[in-house]
């Protein structure tokens, strides 16, 4: 028998311990403070590829003693999620192996739905968008926070470092994902039935001395890895030569003290009509 097949592609970003480092850096303060304003306790909610559960455990001390449950496709990160959970002392959170676009919950069960960085890898948006007004109660809310990649930055660009943003873009793109997605957070939710949006840009910034360090030594070790180079150069949308152009760029970036990154990200709030 055929087993069925998800409709996530291949995560374009990967499990490397680089990645994984980057991702338990996010907390529900730095990558979801549009959301902080409606958590209020005793809410009951879901956590769309919650990855380690770094933002899910902030939701969940925020909403305590409501329930919360995080879902990602990635079963280690689900064990890491728990791990963390588990350290914190949330013995509120609770987190699942599943596809976003089939959860496994019954209707009208959720009073919110968060998802942060999720849809741009998700192929059938709709389908993903769907799940979650179909899971959350009447008049519950979803927050969605996604990235715009066309509109991030390193500064000074040396006529260089723009390309590695276009390189990454097409790569999400060749595994079917959404490179600029949020930047249409607004259009897809109204399509999705959603109401009363609100939507709102904002930016995760590197700046200081250790910011750049650090920033820079995340696109050195992931971005301009042999595995990055090698899917970028069979898909063809980029050079080795593009490569090594951009890794003396990034040097010069990371020893002049003008040096400034940022990654662009469209956020919004939305609710399921109520009946």
């Amino acid at each position: 028998m055929t087993e069925p097949t998800s409709a996530t592609p291949h995560y374009t970003m990967g499990f490397s311990e680089t990645i994984l480092r980057h991702s338990r850096r996010r907390t529900v303060h730095s990558h979801a403070a549009h959301l902080l304003p409606h958590l209020k306790p005793g809410l009951r909610a879901l956590d769309l590829g919650c990855g380690p559960g770094t933002i899910s455990v902030g939701l969940a001390k925020a909403i305590e003693p409501g329930e919360l449950h995080g879902v990602d496709m990635e079963p280690s990160q689900v064990a890491v999620a728990s791990a963390i959970a588990e350290a914190g002392g949330q013995g509120n959170a609770t987190f699942h192996v599943g596809d976003v676009t089939d959860l496994p919950f019954d209707d009208d069960s959720f009073d919110l739905v968060h998802g942060h960085a999720v849809l741009t890898y998700i192929p059938d948006t709709q389908a993903a968008l769907a799940e979650a007004r179909r899971v959350l109660k009447p008049g519950g809310l979803i927050s969605i926070r996604e990235a715009v990649y066309g509109s991030s930055f390193l500064a000074p660009d040396y006529e260089v470092i723009g390309l590695a943003w276009s390189i990454f873009s097409e790569l999400v793109t060749a595994d079917d994902g959404h490179p600029n997605i949020g930047k249409d957070l607004k259009r897809h939710l109204l399509q999705a039935g959603f109401t009363n949006i609100t939507s709102s840009a904002s930016f995760t910034s590197y700046s200081t001395a250790d910011e750049v360090d650090y920033f820079a030594s995340v696109i050195k070790d992931w971005f301009l890895s042999a595995d990055v180079r090698t899917a970028a150069m069979e898909y063809g949308v980029a050079t080795q030569q593009h490569f090594d152009n951009l890794e003396r760029a990034l040097k010069r970036w990371i020893s002049s003290p003008n040096a400034f990154g940022a990654v662009a990200y469209g956020e919004s709030i939305a609710y399921k009509p109520p009946r």
